[in-house]
C-alpha cells in the first residue's frame, strides 16, 4: 500500500525532475520541434497554395484549349470550305475549257469535212471533164472514121465560123 499513498519527498523529487527536464526541453528541444511543426505547417500551406494555383491554371488551360480547339475547328472548316470552292472552281474551268476545246475541234473538224468536200467536188469535176473529152474523143473517132464524115464536119464548122 505504501505504493498507493503519496510520500512528500518523492512528489518533491519528481516534481524537481520534471521541471528540470520541462526546463531542459524548453531550452534545447522546443524551440527546434516547435521550429519543425512551423516549417511543416509552412511547407504544407505552401503545397496547398500551390495546389490551388495549379488548380486555377488547369481551369485556365483548360478554357484555352476550348478556345484554341474552337479557333481550330473554324479554321479547318475555312480551309475546307476554300478547297471545296477551288475545287468546284476548277471543275467549272475545265468543263469550260473541255467545251472550248470541244467546240475548237468541231469546227475544226467541219472545215476539214468543208475542204475535203471541196476538194472531191473539184476532182470529180476534173474527173467528169477527163472522161466527156473522152468520150467526145471516142465519139468523134466513131464519127470521123471515114474520109465523107470528116469533110462534111470541116465544111459545116466552116459554114458556122463564117456565120459568127
Amino acid at each position: 500500500m505504501s505504493l498507493l499513498t503519496p510520500n512528500p519527498g518523492l512528489i518533491f523529487w519528481m516534481l524537481v525532475v520534471f521541471l528540470l527536464v520541462v526546463f531542459i526541453l524548453a531550452k534545447f528541444a522546443w524551440k527546434p520541434i516547435i521550429k519543425g511543426l512551423k516549417d511543416r505547417e509552412n511547407e504544407i500551406q505552401g503545397a496547398l497554395d500551390l495546389a490551388e494555383r495549379t488548380k486555377s491554371e488547369m481551369v485556365k488551360l483548360k478554357a484555352d484549349n476550348e478556345k484554341l480547339i474552337i479557333e481550330a475547328n473554324a479554321v479547318r472548316d475555312r480551309i475546307l470550305r476554300d478547297a471545296k470552292e477551288a475545287s468546284d472552281r476548277m471543275i467549272a474551268e475545265s468543263k469550260d475549257r473541255a467545251i472550248i476545246e470541244g467546240q475548237k475541234m468541231i469546227d475544226s473538224a467541219r472545215d476539214t469535212i468543208r475542204n475535203e468536200q471541196q476538194a472531191a467536188i473539184a476532182k470529180m469535176r476534173k474527173e467528169v471533164a477527163v472522161l466527156s473529152l473522152e468520150i467526145a474523143e471516142q465519139v468523134l473517132h466513131r464519127e470521123l472514121k471515114d474520109k465523107e464524115s470528116q469533110e462534111k464536119l470541116i465544111s459545116d464548122l466552116a459554114s458556122s465560123a463564117r456565120m459568127n
